[in-house]
């Protein structure tokens, strides 16, 4: 049998779709993934469960819009060929249909900074787009304006999509974002959410910019937005530690 092209990326795009569903936030087939690819991006195919999909399932496409296999992508091919082509910082997207997500996209309004969370998004709220058709031209296009200095949106009557460079973290950050949507609804139902301020808001997100990442993946302009502790330990080879070191009696 031939060996299936981007076999590892098929498999692991598989392997989110199953722990996109394992972890609550999508139903059956109803959602989405997809990763970029040299080529162009593999994407789910249309109507697949999970569980018998083979890497054969997993659809290559180009950017142009056009596809290679014996298997349809999934009908919402669309919007990740434009976020893809919009966005190039986008190594891979998933969409679903989570329950709060998908509460809040049918009340079209904006979630605001009740939490400081709210900034994984990349701003100061979680947009919720303009409704249009599932898999047309016309929801992508509202999907983007609503996704403008944003890595995610709610898509109106209809759910969330996000992306980020890899599947893990395009995962990570769908399942922050219904977290997100079921605290409001929560905090919504006991009272009014109290906002955090734009300022508030600012500092937050400028901390953002290194939260989740490792010392080997900042840049010199990235290295104090998050104050970490003192390592104690040298690096072999080390000329330094991450402060100044501590000044003995002579």
């Amino acid at each position: 049998m031939p060996k299936v092209k981007y076999a590892e990326l098929r498999k692991k795009t598989i392997e989110t779709c199953l722990a996109m569903n394992a972890s609550g936030i999508n139903q059956g087939t109803s959602g989405n993934v997809s990763v970029r690819t040299d080529e162009g991006f593999l994407i789910t195919g249309s109507g697949i469960p999970y569980a018998r999909m083979k890497p054969e399932h997993v659809v290559e496409m180009d950017l142009d819009g056009g596809y290679r296999g014996d298997y349809l992508p999934s009908s919402e091919w669309r919007m990740h060929l434009d976020i893809f082509k919009a966005r190039p910082e986008a190594g891979a997207i998933v969409h679903t249909h989570s329950v709060h997500a998908t509460a809040l996209s049918c009340l079209r309004r904006d979630i605001p900074a009740f939490h400081y969370m709210i900034g994984v998004a990349g701003g100061t709220s979680l947009r919720v787009s303009g409704y249009a058709e599932f898999g047309t031209q016309a929801l992508s296009d509202v999907m983007l304006k609503a996704m403008q200095g944003r890595s995610a949106c709610l898509l109106a009557n209809h759910g969330q999509i996000c992306f980020g460079p890899n599947l893990d973290r395009a995962l990570w950050l769908a399942v922050e974002i219904e977290t997100l949507c079921r605290q409001y609804w929560t905090a919504m139902l006991a009272g009014k959410p109290v906002i955090l301020t734009d300022e508030q808001m600012a500092s937050v997100l400028k901390r953002f910019k290194t939260y989740g990442k490792q010392s080997g993946e900042l840049d010199k302009s990235q290295a104090s937005a998050v104050l970490a502790p003192v390592r104690r330990d040298q690096p072999e080879g080390g000329k330094s530690r991450s402060r100044k070191q501590e000044r003995r009696p002579a």
